[in-house]
């Protein structure tokens, strides 16, 4: 039996040791999540399902500190934070609840023919099967919920691979299921390391897969499905942000900060190139600079921490490197650009790396923040649409049209006016197209993702 060691990514204190499931229990396991979903008998009802997930709801609404110093502990995630992920999780599945009301097919009209006369004919929502949902460690409860409480809600079987590195979370959601009356078979946790995982993903028993994470893991997941398995893939992106001239600098610099920072720059979406218009650019720097110096670094059990630790050692020391690279290849530091401790990283700010650099063509996940100069918006736009990510952007302005043109040209999904990329309510689409992934997030999305829309036609001599 192989145990997995779960630990603080803060300080490396260990927090729980974790079984690692084996590729029999794995087979076991999607086995019997065919089996429910191949017997229509023991389908949920819809009231039924509505029922466990306000169940849900109470219990979590009771265990909100709880949940809040969990998902700190395990992911470094700052308290503050952790608890807005705790709140927006609940809400997330009172979404699914709502959602739940206007669940519904359509009349598909019928007559217009001599040879569809005599009919009438309707859609209806099924589930599509057995859901297989492998998630990341930036979001250890939130992230969790989004990839199974919609499953639920439309009554798929579904399967849970939380990140090695955070798997508490998840754990502790699936102990809440089954309080609130789930059965087991309806959703079962899977530990395990990256063989088995790719084990599970190419299984013939599995009808969708959601993966957050790397593109790399990703589309290679995609690759092995069995033939006609859906897929939803959320990867990242290198989120840029446009700066004109005419935009309310003191607007500008808390967005860019909470969007450059939040979590230690840990989000798909967080905000890593700025193209901020030349009139303005040593205002915008000077101010950013003092907004991210003023940050508080620490511990994310700290109720006054702002940004805490990257979630491993070896993730702090590759953000130092492409930081270095950068620096050394013309990047002028602005602020930081070092370790504060070995799990801790100074928010950094580099201005005008080289456009090659890896700090401006790759997602960073740090806490690093780079800014360019530029004298005219459609020179900002080609070079915010120039790499093979296509996520969340951004532009600041007041004028209309300048907004309207930036939303048109740029190549974001989302496109963010007058706010940083990393903004997200849970009930709007979310997701990244090119090398940031494939269909869409978002509790009402996901719930389509995971349901097929069956038609049904009445051939009647009345009609």
């Amino acid at each position: 039996m192989s145990i997995m060691s779960v630990v603080s990514p803060f300080n490396g204190s260990h927090l729980a040791d974790v079984k690692l499931s084996t590729i029999s229990e794995v087979e076991r396991a999607v086995g019997t999540a065919r089996e429910l979903f191949d017997n229509k008998d023991r389908w949920l009802t819809k009231y039924q399902r509505i029922e466990i997930l306000e169940n849900v709801v109470q219990i979590m609404s009771s265990k909100v500190e709880e949940l809040t110093v969990l998902a700190a502990k395990e992911g470094g995630k700052p308290y503050i934070d952790s608890k807005v992920e705790v709140n927006r999780a609940i809400n997330g599945v009172k979404l699914a609840i709502e959602h739940l009301g206007s669940f519904e097919g359509k009349e598909i009209a019928m007559g217009h023919t001599q040879s569809s006369a005599g009919r009438m004919a309707f859609t209806f929502k099924e589930p599509i099967g057995v859901v297989l949902s492998i998630s990341a460690f930036n979001h250890p409860l939130n992230l969790i919920v989004h990839q199974s409480v919609p499953a639920i809600a439309v009554g798929a079987p579904v399967i849970i691979k939380p990140s090695e590195k955070t798997p508490l979370s998840a754990m502790k959601f699936i102990e809440i299921l089954y309080e609130a009356g789930l059965p087991k078979e309806w959703c079962q946790l899977i530990v395990c390391d990256i063989p088995t995982t790719q084990h599970l993903a190419a299984s013939k028993k599995i009808d969708y897969l959601s993966f957050i994470g790397s593109s790399t893991v990703g589309w290679f997941l995609r690759s092995n499905v069995a033939p006609g398995v859906r897929v939803g893939l959320e990867h990242g992106g290198v989120a840029p942000v446009i700066v004109e001239a005419d935009a309310d600098i003191d607007d500008v610099i808390p967005a860019l900060t909470k969007g450059g920072f939040y979590h230690a720059g840990q989000v798909c979406v967080s905000v890593q190139r700025v193209y901020v218009h030349n009139l303005i650019l040593d205002e915008v720097c000077k101010k950013l600079t003092i907004s991210a110096n003023a940050l508080k670094v620490g511990d994310p059990l700290d109720k006054q921490t702002e940004v805490g630790p990257l979630i491993s050692n070896s993730e702090l020391k590759r953000v130092d490197e492409w930081v270095q690279e950068a620096i050394a290849g013309g990047a002028k530091l602005l602020c930081g650009g070092k370790p504060i401790s070995k799990s801790l990283y100074k928010p950094t700010i580099l201005l005008n790396p080289p456009k090659d650099a890896k700090v401006s063509v790759k997602e960073v996940f740090g806490p690093v923040v780079c800014v360019y100069g530029y004298d005219k918006i459609d020179e900002a736009i080609k070079w915010a649409n120039s790499l093979e990510v296509s996520f969340s952007a951004s532009i600041f302005t007041k004028n209309i049209d300048t907004a309207l043109y930036g939303v048109k040209r740029l190549n974001g999904t989302s496109v963010m006016v007058n706010d940083h990329t990393a903004f997200r309510v849970d009930w709007m689409p979310f997701g990244g197209a090119k090398h940031s992934g494939l269909g869409l997030g978002g509790i009402p999305y996901s719930m389509n993702e995971m349901s097929v829309e069956k038609l049904m036609v009445i051939k009647s001599a009345v009609l």
